[in-house]
């Protein structure tokens, strides 16, 4: 920003910096309602993306098979889940909430840069840079926990519990609400816990945290991973809170190196 424009931002009022802020929510609102259309337009596209994991030819299950393949001489045995929806207009519904979902997905690295360019007048240039490099991580990491949930954690649990009979006799057919229910909570919980490298970083640069603290309470934090993967998980069995803290369990032991790195150096 040049130094004119500096001033002019200095110069402007607590009404003139509000009405800066609603035009920025404005333009946020207009592009994810435009990514929605989008995405309620392409109806099949999308749901075939999101449908995807519940046909054993998803490419994590061949991927299993072929592991399977090659250590045991045997692949994986096939699997069919059948989706029912028992409500009237649950489809439609499902339809528009998923589309807001996936809309607000492809707007966020929009939503991002207007939220930073309202917020950079009043940052340092130190302090600039920073920002940018915590707010491209934070939406790299964000992606990375929803990518892993999507190829990964949600297809194992699908699996297991879509496929788990106490009898022969007893058919399980999965409801559409259920299924989407627990696909959206997973990938939006992966999501928010991928950031838990980003925050401890942060943290270790204001030097409110250590690697040594961390690593005295490795025991303290496995339990209370346990304890918030049993929370966020929609399913209540131990095999998708497993699933779910293996991951952010690894999450910890990376941000410990990450803390160790970064605690010496300094932010502002």
């Amino acid at each position: 920003m040049v130094q004119g424009e500096e001033k002019q931002e200095e110069a402007m009022s607590f009404w003139e910096h509000l009405d800066v802020l609603r035009g920025s929510l404005v333009r946020m609102v207009l592009v994810t309602v435009i990514c929605g259309l989008i995405a309620f337009l392409f109806k099949d596209e999308v749901f075939s993306i999101i449908l995807a994991p519940k046909y054993d030819d998803f490419i994590v299950y061949r991927l299993f098979d072929r592991i399977s393949k090659g250590l045991t001489g045997t692949g994986t045995s096939h699997f069919s889940v059948q989706l029912v929806n028992t409500g009237l207009a649950q489809q439609f519904i499902i339809h528009m909430k998923t589309s807001v979902y996936v809309g607000l997905l492809f707007a966020s690295p929009y939503i991002l840069y207007l939220l930073f360019r309202f917020v950079s007048p009043a940052l340092y240039a130190d302090e600039r840079k920073y920002s940018v490099r915590v707010v491209t991580w934070g939406y790299v990491m964000f992606l990375l926990g929803v990518l892993l949930s999507y190829f990964l954690i949600f297809p194992l649990t699908f699996r297991f519990l879509g496929t788990y009979q106490v009898s022969e006799d007893v058919t399980n057919l999965i409801t559409l609400d259920s299924y989407m229910s627990t696909l959206m909570t997973l990938n939006l919980a992966m999501g928010i816990i991928f950031e838990l490298p980003l925050l401890c970083w942060l943290l270790a640069k204001l030097g409110l945290l250590k690697a040594g603290l961390m690593k005295r309470f490795r025991k303290q934090a496995f339990v209370a991973i346990l304890v918030v993967a049993a929370i966020i998980t929609p399913t209540s069995d131990a095999f998708t809170m497993l699933v779910v803290a293996l991951p952010v369990w690894l999450l910890y032991e990376a941000s410990i190196l990450i803390v160790k790195h970064a605690y010496r150096e300094k932010v502002f």
